[in-house]
C-alpha cells in the first residue's frame, strides 16, 4: 500500500509540474528555422525542440540582408493532450542570424537528438577562407540541462584545420592542428595532436553556457582552450 501512494505521490509531482508550464505558441513576428524530437528526459515521450529568428534587430548593418541581423531563440517543448508548453526557452547559446562574413550563405543551425542527449550545430564563415563549425552538447540531469560536450573545428580552405573538443562526461580533450597549403613552394608547419583529461568541478549549465567565455589552461603549453 505504501508503495503504491509512493508512486502517486510521483505521479502527482510530474502532473503538477507538467500544469505549471506555460503554453507554447509561436510569437507574433517570430520564423521558425529548425526542429527536431526525441526523448530528452528519459520519460518514455518525445519533447520537441524549435529554432526560431525572432523579430529582435541586434544590429543595424545595412550590408546584411534586408539590413537586419536577427536574435535567435530555441525552445524546449513539452507535449501534452493540449499541445505544447515551454520547458526550457535559451537565447544565449545560439549566433544572430547575421553573423559570419557571407550570412546569406549560412544554413540555419542544426539540431540532433541521440541517447537522451541534444546537439546544436553552428556553422559559418569568418572570411571569405576560413569556416567555423561549433557542436555543442546537453544532457538533462540533476534537474537541469548541463553542457557534457564542445567541439570546435576552425578551417582555411588552403592553410590549416583546427580542431578543439572536450568530452565533460569522460574529461577527454583532443587538440589538433592540421596543417597543408595551396602553394607547393611554401614550407608548411607540422601537424601538432594533444590528448589529456581535464575534468571542471562543476559541469556548465545550458542557460548560462556562452561560447567562447569559458577557459582552462592546456598542460605544457602557455595555450589556454577556450569554449
Amino acid at each position: 500500500m505504501k508503495s503504491c501512494l509512493s508512486f502517486a505521490g510521483v505521479l502527482f509531482v510530474i502532473f503538477s509540474h507538467a500544469q505549471n508550464l506555460q503554453i507554447f505558441s509561436v510569437p507574433k513576428g517570430y520564423q521558425k528555422i529548425a526542429e527536431a524530437r526525441g526523448d530528452l528526459d528519459r520519460d518514455g515521450k518525445d519533447e520537441v525542440v524549435m529554432i526560431f529568428d525572432t523579430d529582435q534587430s541586434v544590429s543595424a548593418d545595412e550590408s546584411l540582408p534586408e539590413g537586419k541581423d536577427y536574435q535567435r531563440v530555441f525552445y524546449i517543448l513539452k507535449a501534452h493532450t493540449g499541445g505544447l508548453s515551454i520547458w526550457k526557452e535559451n537565447r544565449i547559446l545560439l549566433f544572430s542570424s547575421g553573423t559570419g562574413f557571407y550570412p546569406e550563405d549560412n544554413g540555419p543551425p542544426e539540431i540532433s537528438i541521440k541517447n537522451n542527449s541534444l546537439t546544436f550545430t553552428q556553422t559559418f564563415n569568418t572570411n571569405s577562407r576560413h569556416t567555423q563549425v561549433y557542436k555543442h552538447t546537453f544532457r538533462f540531469q540533476n534537474g537541469d540541462f548541463y553542457l557534457i560536450g564542445s567541439h570546435d573545428q576552425f578551417e582555411d580552405t588552403c592553410d590549416f584545420n583546427f580542431l578543439s573538443e572536450i568530452n565533460f562526461s569522460t574529461g577527454k580533450v583532443i587538440i589538433d592542428k592540421a596543417y597543408s597549403s595551396c602553394d607547393e613552394n611554401s614550407k608548411i608547419p607540422e601537424n601538432t595532436h594533444k590528448e589529456f583529461i581535464y575534468k571542471p568541478k562543476t559541469l556548465i549549465k545550458m542557460n548560462t553556457f556562452k561560447i567562447g567565455a569559458q577557459k582552462f589552461k592546456i598542460p605544457g603549453s602557455h595555450d589556454n582552450f577556450i569554449f
